[in-house]
């Protein structure tokens, strides 16, 4: 059993909780992942790891309040037990080398972001974060970004809070005066689609974060696969990090669809989201 050592609400529909997982602390890096089972009638389902600590032995994990599993989960309390929490999972990000970086996240995807930047600020890289969410109401993590960031933009879809408009205006501008060695972009498939379009353009290195349906993490399912320069990778041991100027974006959104039926007919029912 792995005990919940503290729980914090960020939104009403995010939470964040540390994990004591001294074996998986140990070698986690950024751009994990682990899969975790809460009890033995569970489902198995993937959450980044969204910081470590390795002298404490702690998991951080960020998840969102959508499916029956992290609906149960968010009802869990410091104290209480997850029964299963395997990790770490994936390839880790490379992050070593780069002078100036822009991290991008959008809504949940900041979660997914926020450790890949403070990697690059702690390798010594002078990191600017663009992050985009829907209200004022969804922001996460802005104090903990504004500390590990040169530059801190928020966007919201409808001003309420920082810049009114998308993460990809904020790159636009910031490229008619600047560069950038890499750009890192983390969030919806059409977000990053467009992301790693502009910076092609630009000639940057973008590497984004394909977080697919995962069943096993092992790659024996299948169900994360993406095409990646007309070769088929799974996101769960090749990835979740791929190329952004090589992955096809317009299958992988197809794909994301599939259980859209499934989803939409339990919300209906006033359920939970299957996952």
């Amino acid at each position: 059993m792995f005990k919940i050592v503290s729980k914090r609400v960020l939104n009403e529909s995010v939470h964040m909780m540390d994990i004591e997982a001294p074996m998986i602390a140990a070698k986690a890096k950024a751009g994990q992942f682990i899969i975790l089972r809460i009890d033995e009638v569970g489902e198995r389902i993937p959450l980044t790891i969204a910081g470590y600590d390795r002298e404490k032995g702690i998991i951080k994990i960020i998840f969102q309040l959508v499916g029956k599993t992290t609906m149960h989960l968010g009802t869990l309390e410091a104290g209480d037990a997850i029964k299963d929490f395997v990790g770490p999972l994936g390839r880790a990000s490379e992050l070593e080398g780069y002078k100036k970086a822009c991290v991008i996240g959008g809504g949940l995807g900041v979660a997914i972001a926020y450790p890949q930047a403070k990697e690059l600020h702690k390798l010594g890289a002078e990191v600017d974060i663009i992050a985009g969410f829907r209200n004022k109401d969804l922001i996460i993590l802005e104090d903990e970004m504004e500390q590990i960031s040169e530059n801190l933009y928020i966007t919201t879809d409808d001003g309420s809070n920082g810049v009114k408009g998308f993460v990809t205006d904020i790159l636009k501008k910031n490229l008619e005066n600047t560069t950038y060695d890499v750009v890192i972009a983390i969030g919806p498939l059409i977000m990053m689609k467009f992301v790693a379009q502009i910076t092609k353009a630009a000639g940057i290195k973008t590497i984004v974060s394909m977080n697919s349906v995962m069943v096993d993490g092992t790659g024996m399912c299948g169900g994360c696969r993406v095409t990646v320069g007309g070769e088929t990778k799974f996101a769960c041991v090749d990835g979740p990090d791929f190329d952004g100027h090589l992955v096809d974006f317009d299958e992988a959104m197809v794909r994301s669809l599939q259980y859209k039926e499934e989803e939409e007919h339990s919300c209906k029912l006033g359920g939970y989201l299957n996952g």
